[in-house]
């Protein structure tokens, strides 16, 4: 644990302007990102008395070895600075309102050339136009069904839509009129384009153009005595009225608004947010997230504002509808409610209302909005009451089993995986403060140690695991965050355009990329490196960090039979209690590694065999053969095909196509016979 006494600046040279600061940790990996109107004051609060500070908040500067800082000349740009430094950076103790996995939404892929609704959970992605969050899915799926009628897209994966071009007959939904089939030429890619945009403007809120398009083409249709197209019509009519039902109208004036609202304590924050779109309430969602300062409302509200909205408009495409509504309804204006408002109306193009509602339909809807918030907060509450404290007992109880001199906050796992020597691959996952940093995941291919077995291949990954690290850190003389910081982790501060406060010049931090200044990809050691295994797999790896000359990973081997912990050069190994919570960590980064192994190990797998058949084959080069599955979809039907078939295919000739079907037939001949 550092003490900020250690980084903190000289008197004096923090300027007393607006900007932007990062807490770095004793490895150059920015921590935390922050703006403040006053550098002086907001930086000289986090150096009191540590007692007295906010538990993250101590937390993060015992974490931290330097402090930076950028002066600019505005709010605005402060807040601009922040969220891209927040963006590029994501520091461990700043908050991202990243979209959420757990509510549904309807996606429609604007990005393909036949685009698709559908059902999904996850983060945005550029290019798919999103409706919702939903609070479950199938009122998603029935808001769908009510609407293929009248705006009949393709809702099919990938792989039944190729299926059904390629047999030239439509699914279901093609026969009972509920997709325009795409896939078998009824329409073209433009008219079902058509159809996919009528629908986004219906759900995003053009609901009165359309109905009265309907029951003018309705009326047309009776005067001219079309009665069955009448009829069909007037059907399209009464379906999006109740989809249109199903949809509260929570405000008369065609209000287009977010409603936000939160319930915290010390520590914690629950915020909920409602869209509201032509008085409408189109969608909700909600994010639990951890206080790293001493928060108000008002803050909370700061914080969301630039992050949520900021990330939003990132995924915007151009000629979407800004993801800004006109108006924001707050529980508090920020202390900079200006300078937000003059960001978000730069995002939006055009002017954005930040304000609290005092009274009417609106302070009704709030108050709505803050119940949902309180509740979603118990839940939380009783669904995390011991996870953070149990983490920190899996912690604390490896540190004290295991001799450790400290808790093992980075812990890395290796896991082999291969079919009887063949492709193998080996995962190598991270975990932090006992949980997954994705981000951080690698793998390799095994080459040189492919034929001796899992010792040798983790040896193999082991050493060009830490050479890259040592390559990284300028030739590792710290031996790995443990031991000290490394130079330049001093507490040097910056100034504008990255001057250092006194004038000197700042030293280039190991393990930061001094173009990008994002860390590099091995930069960071862990405290513990464990490895799929039991004392063999252990010893190897503890054999090599001490050829490279590093003393401060302490390594074990997790054997997977009776879930023993092996030390290097321990004829026995330790046994931890079945129901211990460091137990359960090492299961959960040993599952995860053997998890991420697999899926590689597959896709390797995969690869080859799909191609293996085809790579003996004269004047067949990668191109051709990658022409050839994606015609006829996979290696099973390209078997089935004949000579015909495959001389159809662009850039085959007859020669060629004959060359395929006879290697294919005899293997197929060969696999029949074994």
């Amino acid at each position: 644990m550092a003490d900020p006494a250690t980084y903190r600046p000289s008197p004096g040279t923090i300027p007393d302007a607006p900007g932007v600061y990062k807490f770095r940790d004793s490895g150059g990996r920015v921590i935390y990102v922050g703006k403040a109107k006053s550098l002086r004051s907001r930086l000289n609060s986090y150096f009191a008395d540590l007692t007295l500070l906010h538990p993250r908040t101590r937390q993060m500067v015992t974490t931290a070895g330097a402090v930076e800082w950028t002066v600019v000349s505005t709010e605005v740009e402060a807040l601009q600075l922040e969220y891209n430094w927040i963006k590029e950076f994501d520091p461990r103790f700043n908050v991202r309102y990243r979209d959420d996995k757990s509510y549904p939404v309807l996606a429609v892929t604007l990005n393909e050339e036949y685009p698709r609704l559908h059902v999904y959970r996850g983060p945005r992605r550029k290019g798919v136009r999103y409706f919702g969050p939903y609070a479950h899915a199938w009122a998603i799926r029935e808001t769908l069904d009510l609407l293929l009628r009248v705006f009949p897209a393709r809702t099919c994966s990938g792989g039944v839509f190729k299926r059904h071009g390629q047999i030239g007959r439509p699914c279901l939904l093609g026969y009972i009129g509920k997709c325009s089939a795409p896939c078998v030429g009824r329409v073209s890619a433009d008219e079902h384009r058509a159809i996919v945009e009528d629908f986004c403007d219906f759900l995003a809120g053009h609901t009165d153009k359309m109905m009265r398009r309907l029951e003018r083409e309705m009326n047309n249709a009776a005067s001219e005595l079309e009665f069955e197209r009448a009829a069909r019509l007037r059907d399209d009519l009464a379906a999006l009225r109740r989809a249109m039902e199903k949809q509260a109208v929570v405000l008369g004036d065609g209000t287009d608004a977010d409603v936000v609202a939160f319930a915290h304590d010390e520590l914690e924050a629950a915020v909920q947010v409602f869209h509201v779109r032509g008085g409408r309430v189109r969608g909700q969602r909600g994010w639990v997230i951890d206080k790293i300062e001493e928060m108000d409302e008002a803050a909370l509200v700061d914080q969301f504002l630039s992050q949520f909205y900021g990330s939003q408009a990132d995924l915007a495409e151009e000629g979407d509808a800004s993801p800004v509504p006109r108006e924001l309804l707050v529980p508090a204006l920020p202390e900079d409610a200006a300078a937000v408002s003059a960001w978000l109306t730069g995002l939006r193009g055009s002017r954005v209302q930040l304000r609290v509602p005092q009274r009417g339909d609106k302070r009704a809807l709030m108050e709505t909005v803050q119940r949902n918030a309180k509740e979603a907060f118990a839940q939380h509450k009783l669904r995390r009451a011991g996870d953070l404290t149990a983490r920190s007992a899996a912690l604390q109880e490896l540190q004290d089993q295991l001799g450790l001199d400290s808790a093992p906050l980075r812990i890395e796992c290796i896991d082999i995986s291969h079919i009887q020597g063949s492709d193998v691959v080996a995962s190598l996952v991270v975990f932090e403060d006992g949980l997954a940093r994705k981000s951080e995941y690698r793998r390799f291919a095994i080459k040189q140690a492919a034929t001796e077995g899992d010792v040798a291949s983790i040896a193999e990954v082991v050493r060009r695991r830490f050479h890259r690290y040592l390559a990284e850190t300028n030739g590792g003389t710290n031996g790995g965050t443990n031991g000290g910081a490394p130079a330049g982790a001093n507490g040097d501060t910056t100034g504008e355009a990255g001057g250092h406060a006194n004038g000197q010049q700042p030293e280039t931090t190991p393990g930061i990329d001094p173009e990008t200044g994002r860390p590099k990809k091995f930069a960071y050691p862990p405290n513990l490196l464990v490895v799929d295994g039991a004392g063999p797999q252990a010893n190897a790896a503890a054999d090599v960090l001490a050829e490279m000359g590093i003393q401060d990973v302490a390594v074990i081997g997790l054997a997977k039979r009776l879930e023993e912990v092996w030390l290097p050069a321990d004829p026995e190994p330790t046994i931890l209690s079945r129901t211990s919570e460091a137990l359960y960590l090492l299961q959960r980064v040993r599952d995860e590694a053997h998890r991420f192994a697999i899926a590689y190990h597959r896709k390797k797998r995969s690869k080859r065999m799909t191609t293996s058949a085809l790579d003996d084959i004269p004047g067949l080069g990668q191109s051709r053969k990658s022409a050839l599955l994606k015609h006829f979809g996979s290696l099973k039907r390209l078997r089935q095909a004949s000579v015909d078939d495959i001389s159809g295919v662009p850039g085959i000739g007859a020669h060629t196509a004959a060359l395929v079907h006879s290697a294919l037939a005899g293997e197929t001949e060969k696999e029949s016979k074994t």
